[in-house]
Formats: C-alpha cells, sequence, structure tokens
C-alpha cells in the first residue's frame, strides 16, 4: 500500500505550474493513482520526470507519446474526459 506521505509527494510532484497539465495531472494523482498498480506508480513517477513541454504536447495536443507511455497517456486523458459526478 502507498505510504501516505508518498502519495503527497507525487501530488506535489503532479503540480507543474502549467494551468493545463495541472487540471489533467493533479485530480489523477488525487484520484487514480492510489488505485494503480505498483508498477503503474512507479511509470507515472517516472512521466512526471518528463520535461512540460513533452507533457503537453502528449496530454493536451494529443501527440502520439512513445509506447512506453501510451497507456498511462490514454488513461489520463480518459479520465479527464469523463463527466464529473454531482455533488
Amino acid at each position: 500500500m502507498l505510504a501516505e506521505f508518498e502519495h503527497r509527494r507525487v501530488c506535489w510532484s503532479s503540480r507543474r505550474g502549467m494551468l493545463e497539465l495541472d487540471l489533467l495531472l493533479l485530480p489523477f494523482a488525487e484520484q487514480v493513482f492510489p488505485q494503480l498498480t505498483p508498477q503503474h506508480q512507479a511509470l507515472y513517477v517516472e512521466l512526471l520526470a518528463q520535461e512540460d513541454q513533452q507533457l503537453f504536447a502528449w496530454l493536451v495536443r494529443g501527440d502520439t507519446p512513445v509506447p512506453r507511455w501510451q497507456e498511462l497517456i490514454g488513461q489520463i486523458r480518459r479520465f479527464a474526459q469523463a463527466p464529473t459526478p454531482p455533488r
């Protein structure tokens, strides 16, 4: 199980300072990351090490990511496009 400290660190790292990325990555990190398999969690942490311009291209512009990131990028995109449940 993921320690609370580690989850907070991932959430902090998901804040990129670019509004478009923050709106995609931070909610994903808060809501989905804890349920990912340990392998996918490690892959997400590796994804966060990529340059903001590259993340923007993959997540916002819709550029095709390298095969290593395709499944995770697709999961982030689908999460962002899912309707928000009413409160």
